[in-house]
Order: C-alpha cells, then sequence, then structure tokens
C-alpha cells in the first residue's frame, strides 16, 4: 500500500530513519563504554523495543507498570522500572512481575523502601533498588548525598531488597559531583555503586562527559519531535515520526483547517510557538487546536494547500502523540510496510 492510501489522521515512522537513530546512539554509548537502556514510554511497542536490544541494549525502561508488563509478556527481560511503586496492588502486581522478568525499581523514600521490601519479602524474591537523586528538575529524588548514602543504607538492610546504585534525569552539570560525595559517604558500608543510570534525550550526545555514569536512558531519540530538535540533539532529517493530515476546509484566504486536533497532538506545548513544523509548508503557523481541528494560518506561504490536500507534521513531542493513537505505520519509500498496535497505549496504572 502507498502511504497516501492510509486513511488521516495517520501516526507514521519512515523505518529507514528509525533504525539509523537506533543505531547512532547504540553506536556512540558503545564507543564510550555506557550501557544502553532505551525509554519504551516514547513508542510503547514491544517490537521497536526489540529492534533495540537487538541493536545491543542491555534492556528497556519503563515508566508506568502497566507499560513493563506489556513488554514482559511480549518475551523482554530485563527491565527497569525508575518510578515509586507504592500501594498494595500495585506491589503485588511488581511482585508478578519480578517473577517473569530481570526487574530493577527506584525509590526516594525510606515509605516506599518499606512497602518493597514487604512485598518481595512475602514473595522469597530478591529485588534491585536505585535510590534516585535530584540535581534540578524538581521532581522526584533525594535531595542531597547525605539523604542518597542514608536511604541506600535503608534499602541495603531491608529483607528482599539490594542497593543497586544511583538513577537521576536529566544528566547535568551537577550529576557527577553528586555521585562521587555519595560514593565517599558509602564507603564505610561496603556498598558499591554498582550502577549509575543517567538519562534524557536532549542531553544524549554529551553522555560521555559524565564520567559517573554507567548507563543512559533516552527515549525519543529513535523518533525525534520539535523539542528534539529544539535541544540540538536531533536535526530535521533525523526525525522519523510525523503525522499525516488532510487539510479538509479552507473557510478563508490564509486559514486551513485540519483532521487533527488536540486528541491527535495533545495540547502540548513544551514553550514552542505552535502544534507542530508542517513539512510542505515550512512557513505556515499551526496555531491553535479543537477537539478534531487543527488550526493552520498559511498567510505566509507563497503557495497554499487545496481542500483534500495531505500535510506531514512533527509534532511538538512525540511521546504525547504516539501515546494517543491505536497504532503506527512503518513505511519505507512510501510504502507501508508493518502496521504496529502501540501495545502499551494508555497504561498508566
Amino acid at each position: 500500500m502507498d502511504v497516501n492510501q492510509l486513511e488521516t489522521p495517520a501516526a507514521v515512522v519512515d523505518l529507514d530513519r528509525l533504525e539509523a537513530n537506533i543505531t547512532k546512539l547504540q553506536g556512540y554509548l558503545d564507543q564510550h563504554g555506557i550501557a544502553n537502556r532505551p525509554h519504551v514510554k516514547t513508542h510503547k511497542i514491544p517490537e521497536i523495543a526489540h529492534m533495540q536490544l537487538r541493536a545491543g541494549a542491555v534492556g528497556i525502561t519503563c515508566q508506568k507498570l502497566g507499560e513493563a508488563e506489556v513488554m514482559a509478556q511480549a518475551g523482554i527481560g530485563d527491565i527497569f522500572l525508575p518510578y515509586n511503586m507504592i500501594g498494595e496492588a500495585r506491589l503485588e502486581r511488581l511482585t508478578r512481575l519480578a517473577r517473569r522478568a530481570n526487574l530493577s525499581v527506584t525509590a526516594d523514600s525510606a515509605f516506599t523502601v518499606t512497602g518493597l521490601s514487604a512485598a518481595v519479602g512475602r514473595a522469597g524474591l530478591e529485588l534491585p533498588v536505585l535510590v534516585e537523586f535530584d540535581t534540578g528538575l524538581g521532581r522526584c529524588g533525594v535531595q542531597s548525598p547525605h539523604e542518597a548514602a542514608e536511604l541506600a543504607r535503608t534499602i541495603a538492610r531491608s529483607p528482599g531488597l539490594r542497593f543497586g546504585g544511583l538513577m537521576t534525569y536529566p544528566n547535568n552539570e551537577h550529576t557527577d559531583g553528586f555521585v562521587q560525595a555519595t560514593g565517599v559517604l558509602l564507603q564505610g558500608d561496603g556498598l558499591a555503586l554498582e550502577r549509575v543510570s543517567g538519562g534524557g534525550t536532549g542531553c544524549m550526545w554529551q553522555a560521555h562527559t559524565h564520567p559517573e555514569i554507567t548507563e543512559h536512558r533516552a527515549g525519543m531519540y529513535l523518533y525525534g519531535d520539535r523539542n528534539t530538535m529544539r535541544s540540538g540533539a536531533m536535526t530535521l532529517e533525523d526525525c522519523s515520526f510525523r503525522v499525516m493530515c488532510t487539510v479538509v476546509s479552507r473557510p478563508t484566504a490564509e486559514r486551513g483547517i485540519l483532521d487533527g486536533g488536540s486528541k491527535t497532538f495533545s495540547s502540548d506545548l513544551l514553550g514552542l510557538e505552535g502544534h507542530g513544523h508542517i513539512l510542505e509548508y515550512p512557513e505556515a503557523r499551526f496555531y491553535g487546536l479543537s477537539e478534531e481541528h487543527g488550526h493552520v494560518d498559511f498567510s505566509a506561504c507563497r503557495r497554499r494547500p487545496e481542500i483534500g490536500e495531505r500535510v506531514t507534521v512533527i509534532p511538538n513531542h512525540c511521546c504525547m502523540v504516539s501515546n494517543l493513537f491505536n497504532e503506527v505505520v512503518g513505511v519505507r519509500q512510501n510504502q507501508v510496510e508493518v502496521i504496529w498496535p502501540v501495545a502499551a497505549r494508555g497504561t498508566l496504572h
């Protein structure tokens, strides 16, 4: 099938670019002796995760337990869950998953550690737990090396748990100093930092400048979007993911309406102007969204589209957009080669 026969809106991936992006980051991390643990929250597709593993990734990263369950069901055996697992029902699911996969998690509080220990202790398992630390994002994570060291000791003495190292996001100028200071504090406890997990697509090409990082987690690197282009981590030519839309209305000479709105592109601006970059009309301004309509100002374009014309949009945030589609279409040289169900779509629990 030709790509132009697809009904729109359609989430489409250029397979040549996808494969090149996977190979490029894997090669870079291999060159610098850093393990690659890609974040599947971007694509949520087991077949793509297997592609990343075949390229050399040591395992995958999932953000939610439901994602991890989908990936384990698809035969993926090494899964990192850098999220605080809290609540009896979730912890019971976690122990079931730990029987099926080589699982590791994070914690940033004694509360989380206590729950993990009780759950895996009942199950007779051992679970590696990394301490998450905050180096400026202001999200989760302990706030100082002293807190990190104390929580590491708590993990080490908790039944069923093993201190697995440190984790942060994103890598920045504070990362190495925090890791080094924590390591010094733990020297007398005999607790080694066997794994230091850093992350981020925007900073992925600088991973080698952080000597304390032993593995890197990136998600958007295989798709690309306007956000990763703005960061300088990817170029327009690198972007493999796009949304095909149709112009369904031209109510004025300047305005065009696409058949993709907030239920297609999300409303995530990320500080960018507009909701996407239209490849065929780069001067157009994608200025507004209704639920099923995209509002575009074509006044700056030398040529303007006709009703029924198809356009291709690079979205602001590929993670958000891929989670809105039931399937992603893999295309090579304008021919549909594969249609992947987004199997972990909507797995919020």
